[in-house]
């Protein structure tokens, strides 16, 4: 067997073990849970803006879009913009490694690969923090509800130019509201690509967790989550990630597109 084969399959033999392993479960769960009391996902930026995210889930997405490669990453939620950003750089490596391989030089202001955007309230500070960012020319953002009418078509009038699409939703994180989203934007995914649904894990978290937010268990991402998968069996559930991550917010919320 190809050594790189046999690395990646015992790789993957442990991590599929962790999903078995009920210890290691629940030490990961219980240091999340404190984890988030502590507000200890606050703490880190990239490229110099905050980013509200585990570090497990940062790597995860530069895994998915290197294995993916998109030309677009539709975002809801921008907060402070670190996530923008984060998916901005890794499509900006991606171009830099088609040049490579191509033995050209890429303009990142004619680059087809962008990030585009949602909040319903994008603060002055952090847009201006955004708009004047090394990566600014690569994001579009759109303020609004990503529920409405407006958002939803002015993004699917934005996407209509690109061929491999991904999108994460990550802004109100209700049922009904994360539910809608789903239905606005899942379908702008293009199959082998992932719609990753962040904060999936308020359905395992005790209720009234978050005493300032509207979420709680049964009413959340996941449950978003399951009652479109109802519908839609062209996604599936990516298990592969939250297995080896262990500590994420999306424990069922990576979902690939398989047709």
């Amino acid at each position: 067997m190809n050594p790189i084969e046999q690395f990646n399959q015992e790789r993957k033999a442990t991590s599929d073990g962790y999903a078995q392993d009920a210890e290691f479960q629940a030490l990961s769960s219980a240091w999340r849970e404190m984890s988030m009391a502590k507000r200890y996902v606050y703490n880190f930026d990239w490229l110099g803006r905050p980013i509200i995210q585990y570090p497990q889930d940062i790597q995860a997405m530069q895994e998915l879009v290197w294995a993916t490669k998109p030309d677009l990453i539709i975002e809801a939620g921008i907060a402070h913009g670190g996530s923008l950003i984060l998916s901005a750089s890794l499509l900006a490596l991606l171009d830099m490694c088609d040049a490579i391989e191509a033995g050209t030089t890429i303009d990142p202001a004619k680059s087809n690969r962008k990030v585009i955007g949602l909040d319903i309230d994008i603060r002055a500070h952090n847009r201006e923090a955004i708009e004047s960012h090394p990566m600014a020319s690569r994001i579009q953002m759109f303020e609004g509800s990503s529920i409405s009418k407006e958002v939803i078509d002015a993004v699917h009038a934005a996407a209509a130019p690109y061929k491999r699409v991904m999108v994460c939703l990550d802004s109100m994180h209700t049922h009904d509201h994360v539910l809608a989203e789903l239905e606005a934007y899942a379908p702008l995914v293009t199959p082998g690509c992932y719609c990753a649904v962040f904060d999936t894990f308020v359905e395992d978290l005790p209720k009234d967790f978050f005493l300032d937010r509207p979420w709680n268990p049964g009413d959340n991402p996941k449950t978003a989550v399951f009652e479109y998968l109802k519908k839609h069996p062209e996604f599936e559930i990516d298990k592969s990630v939250e297995n080896k991550l262990l500590v994420t917010v999306a424990p069922d919320g990576f979902l690939k597109r398989t047709r």
